[in-house]
């Protein structure tokens, strides 16, 4: 109990500390710029336009909003990711895997993937379920985060949150934006695990001194690759969270109306933008660089 205590105050520091990064890759995520794009140039020299980074799209919410304003959506985001937490503490609880045994170097190659396989299952189970869990107060996050788009005070609080939400769109109304974000869950956690199993298999070689060091961090380093991969089921889970909802953010011009997350993604696919907010620190324009002067 102590230590899945530990495990919730953990997630919501961490929850805290990183919410404007969200809040800020959220509002880029909508297609919100209200600030003009600057002349830089890339690393050929060539003049490039450049949309304001993490840093200085911040500045402009402070100036707006004030500090406080960072926070915005903070306390639903601090109640999901508990939610999360003691969800995953709770399944692993009821669903233990006491015999579960790691992969080790004396197994063979039918072995070890049985193993992968079954704790990659577990993962994915635990995963699953505290993502429709929490997946409620996560929409209510998103949606109080987007109205700073049109300055709207439609969800001011929590609990007022889920009553209006409960009134115009029903139960279904606290999952809409699931589906992709739970096919991106398991895509990532499958890819991730069978890549590192197999990279530590069959590509790092135990006689090399430095092995057990590679293999420490294979799965890491695969897992910033994966989520670059399946960023596109995180921005349609995203957009599909806050759209039609009667804000702005979440309306034409932004976007339509969209039907299902496929037709988000289809939309978004045309546009060219399903990475769309990916990265907050070096972000192009998408205007060519010969449509402006060059000295």
């Amino acid at each position: 109990e102590g230590a899945e205590g530990l495990f919730v105050l953990l997630g919501a520091g961490l929850a805290a500390a990183s919410h404007p990064l969200l809040y800020v890759k959220l509002l880029v995520q909508v297609g919100h710029e209200p600030l003009p794009p600057t002349i830089g140039r890339n690393v050929l020299g060539r003049k490039v336009l450049y949309l304001p980074g993490f840093f200085t799209y911040a500045r402009h919410i402070v100036e707006v909003d004030g500090k406080r304003g960072l926070f915005r959506g903070l306390t639903p985001r601090l109640i999901s990711s508990t939610l999360s937490t003691i969800t995953r503490g709770s399944v692993k609880k009821a669903f233990p895997l006491e015999d579960m045994e790691h992969v080790s170097n004396k197994d063979d190659v039918k072995t070890s993937l049985r193993k992968v396989v079954r704790e990659t299952s577990h993962e994915m189970m635990m995963q699953c379920v505290s993502r429709v869990v929490s997946h409620p107060l996560h929409v209510i996050s998103m949606r109080c985060m987007v109205q700073f788009v049109g300055r709207e005070v439609k969800y001011s609080g929590v609990f007022s949150a889920i009553g209006r939400i409960f009134k115009e769109e029903g139960i279904l109304g606290f999952f809409v934006g699931l589906v992709p974000h739970i096919l991106g869950d398991v895509i990532f956690l499958w890819c991730c695990n069978l890549l590192a199993h197999f990279i530590n298999t069959y590509a790092v070689d135990d006689n090399f001194s430095q092995a057990s060091v590679i293999r420490s961090y294979t799965k890491f380093v695969m897992g910033i690759a994966v989520s670059m991969l399946t960023y596109p089921f995180l921005l349609v889970g995203d957009l599909m969270a806050v759209n039609n909802c009667g804000l702005r953010a979440g309306l034409p011009p932004y976007a339509p109306a969209f039907a299902s997350w496929i037709h988000c993604w289809r939309y978004l696919s045309a546009q060219g933008q399903l990475f769309r907010g990916s990265s907050l620190l070096f972000r192009r324009a998408p205007i060519p660089a010969a449509s402006f002067p060059i000295d």
